[in-house]
């Protein structure tokens, strides 16, 4: 997705598409319930929009926001 010719992907999708979240319900509670931080910050905003370099951390683990167009 762009945006102003920036790359993004939003917070429940990219829970789902890492398998964090098996469904977007489950990735929204997740995020509802601040389970979810985005770059050391809880974030309770399902429609986040996450760049390439952001940090999502969830039950200890770390995922960083990578875009491969190759």
């Amino acid at each position: 997705m762009t945006d102003e010719n920036e790359n993004w992907i939003k917070l429940d999708q990219f829970l789902k598409y890492q398998g964090v979240a098996a469904t977007g319900g489950q990735a929204k509670l997740m995020i509802q319930d601040g389970e979810v931080e985005v770059n050391g910050e809880v974030e309770t905003r399902r429609g986040r929009k996450l760049v390439e370099g952001d940090r999502v951390t969830v039950a200890g683990r770390v995922w960083q926001v990578k875009f491969n167009f190759n």
